[in-house]
C-alpha cells in the first residue's frame, strides 16, 4: 500500500520535471531565435547601407554618360556615328579582365580598404571625364574607370555571401541591386537639376553632371573606410560570443564546406565547374539586354517625342516601379526558397516587352512607354535572380569569390554587346536592339532550364552515394573541396 502511494506521489513529480525540462528547451529555442534575429539585424544595419551607397555611386558614375549624352556631350566633343558606342564599349575592357583578380585580391586585403579605395579613385576619374576636352580623352577616362570599378560589384556580393545563409541572401542581394534602380531614378532627377548649371564657369550642363556626381562619389567613399565591416569573424559590431555563434550558424547552412586554400586543385575546380559556366551564360544573355536598356533608355524616351529634359524625368517612374517589383519578388523567392521560376518568369516578361517594341509603329506612344515598364520589371527579377542562384550553390571562401567573379566577368561581356546593338541609323525603331533582346532572353531562359536539370541530377547522384569516393581523398583536399564535397546539396 505504501509502495503504491509512493508511486502515485512520484508520477506528478516526474511529470513536473518533464514539463520543466520542456519549458527550458522551449525557452532556449526562443532565446536562440531572438539572438539570431538580433544578430541578423545588426548585420543588415552595419553591412547593407554602406554597400548600397557604394554600389549606387558605381552605377551613377557608370551610366551618367547616358544622361550627359542628351545634354550635348557628343556635340561638344565632335563625336559622330558609333563614337558613343565606342565610349561605352571601352569601359568593359579592363572591367571584365580584372573582376576575377579583384575578387581574389579582396580576400587578401580587407574589404573595407579595397572597396573604399576603389570607389574613391573612380570618383576622381568620373570628374576627369567632365573636364576632358577631346573624344580621345573621354575614351581614356572610360578605360581607366572600368578597371577601377571592376572589383566593387563582385567584391560586394562576395562579402554579403559570407554574412548570410543561402535563403537569407536573395532578399539582401535584391536590396543591394535595388539600390541601383533607385540610382537610375535618382540619376535622371539629378541630371535634370544639374543640367540647369549649363554655362556656369563656361562649362556645359553635361560637364557639370559628371563633375558633380564624381564629387558625390568621393564624399561617400571616404567614410566607407571606417564604416564598412570586413568578414563576420572580425566584425567589430559583434562581440566574441556573437561571432562564434554566427560562424557556427553559417557553417551549418553549408555543412561546414570550405575552400580556404587557393592551390592548383582549387583553381581547377573553380574554372572546371559546369554550373558556373551555365549560370554565367544565362547572366550574359540577361545582362546584355539590361545594359542596352540602361545606356539607351534616355535616348529611347527621346525618340518617343519628348524633350531631353522630359526624357530625363520620365526615367524616374520606370526605375521606381522596378525597385518595388525587384524587392517584392526577392522577398517571395526567399520565403519559398526558390529561384528558378522567378528567373524564367522575368525573361518571359521582358520578351513580351521587346515584342511590343518591335511593333513600333503599330502601337501608340503610351503602349510603347508601358512596354518599357514590363521590360524593366522582367530584367530586375531575372538579373539578380541568376546571380543569387549561383551564389547559393557555391561553397567555400575562394569558390565563392572566384565563381561570383567568373559569372560577373562573363556576364559583363554583355556590356560590350549591349552598347553596340542600338544602332543610331535604325532610330527610332531599333530592330537590331529589340530583336537581339528577344533572342538573348530566350537563350537565357533555356540556359536556366539546363542549370535546373544539372543541379537536380547532381543532387540525386549524391543522394545515391555516387560522389562518396571523394571521401577517400586526403584530409587536406577533402576539406578544400568547396561545393564538390559529397555532403553539399544544391538549391533551386
Amino acid at each position: 500500500m505504501e509502495t503504491l502511494d509512493a508511486q502515485q506521489r512520484t508520477k506528478p513529480m516526474v511529470k513536473d520535471e518533464f514539463e520543466n525540462v520542456a519549458t527550458e528547451i522551449r525557452q532556449e529555442s526562443n532565446d536562440v531565435r531572438v539572438s539570431e534575429r538580433h544578430i541578423l539585424l545588426k548585420c543588415d544595419l552595419n553591412l547593407l547601407p554602406m554597400l548600397c551607397l557604394l554600389f549606387m555611386c558605381t552605377i551613377l558614375d557608370r551610366v551618367n554618360i547616358a544622361n550627359a549624352r542628351i545634354q550635348g556631350l557628343e556635340k561638344d566633343l565632335h563625336m559622330h556615328g558609333q563614337d558613343f558606342s565606342v565610349v561605352l564599349f571601352v569601359f568593359f575592357i579592363l572591367y571584365i579582365l580584372l573582376e576575377i583578380p579583384a575578387n581574389i585580391l579582396i580576400k587578401k586585403i580587407r574589404p573595407s580598404v579595397f572597396l573604399s579605395l576603389s570607389v574613391f579613385t573612380f570618383g576622381v576619374v568620373t570628374m576627369c571625364q567632365g573636364l576632358t576636352r577631346s573624344y580621345a580623352g573621354l575614351v581614356v577616362c572610360r578605360v581607366i574607370l572600368g578597371g577601377l570599378e571592376a572589383g566593387v560589384y563582385p567584391g560586394s556580393i562576395y562579402l554579403m555571401t559570407m554574412f548570410y545563409k543561402r535563403h537569407e541572401f536573395q532578399w539582401r542581394l535584391n536590396i543591394f541591386y535595388g539600390s541601383s534602380l533607385v540610382t537610375g531614378a535618382f540619376s535622371g532627377l539629378l541630371a535634370y537639376a544639374i543640367a540647369h548649371m549649363d554655362g556656369i564657369a563656361g562649362y556645359g550642363g553635361w560637364r557639370w553632371i559628371l563633375i558633380t556626381e564624381g564629387l558625390i562619389t568621393i564624399a561617400v567613399a571616404i567614410p566607407a573606410y571606417w564604416l564598412l565591416p570586413d568578414w563576420p569573424e572580425t566584425a567589430k559590431f559583434l562581440n566574441e560570443d556573437e561571432r562564434q555563434f554566427w560562424a557556427q550558424r553559417l557553417a551549418s547552412d553549408v555543412k561546414s564546406i570550405e575552400m580556404n586554400i587557393l592551390d592548383r586543385q582549387a583553381i581547377k575546380r573553380c574554372f572546371g565547374d559546369v554550373k558556373i559556366w551555365i549560370a554565367s551564360f544565362a547572366y550574359f544573355c540577361i545582362l546584355t539586354t539590361s545594359y542596352g536598356f540602361a545606356y539607351f533608355l534616355p535616348t529611347i524616351l527621346l525618340e518617343l517625342g519628348w524633350t531631353s529634359t522630359k526624357a530625363q524625368v520620365m526615367t524616374i517612374p520606370l526605375y521606381a516601379v522596378g525597385t518595388v517589383v525587384c524587392l517584392s519578388c526577392a522577398f517571395v523567392s526567399d520565403y519559398l526558397k526558390h529561384r528558378f521560376l522567378f528567373i524564367v518568369g522575368g525573361c518571359v516578361l521582358a520578351i513580351i516587352a521587346y515584342a511590343i517594341l518591335l511593333s513600333y509603329f503599330s502601337v501608340s506612344v503610351g503602349v510603347r512607354y508601358f512596354a518599357l515598364y514590363i521590360l524593366e520589371c522582367g530584367i530586375v527579377v531575372a538579373q539578380p535572380g541568376i546571380v543569387g542562384w549561383l551564389s547559393n550553390n557555391l561553397g567555400g571562401h575562394y569558390k565563392r569569390g572566384v565563381g561570383i567573379a567568373m559569372q560577373l566577368a562573363i556576364g559583363n561581356i554583355g556590356g560590350i554587346v549591349g552598347s553596340n546593338i542600338y544602332l543610331q541609323s535604325e532610330a527610332p525603331t531599333y530592330p537590331t536592339g529589340f530583336g537581339t533582346g528577344v533572342r538573348l532572353l530566350s537563350a537565357g531562359a533555356l540556359a536556366s532550364c539546363v542549370l535546373l536539370w544539372y543541379l537536380r541530377r547532381e543532387n540525386k547522384l549524391r543522394d545515391k552515394g555516387a560522389r562518396d569516393y571523394r571521401y577517400n581523398l586526403s584530409e587536406t583536399e577533402l576539406n578544400n573541396l568547396g561545393d564538390d564535397h559529397p555532403a553539399f546539396r544544391f538549391s533551386y
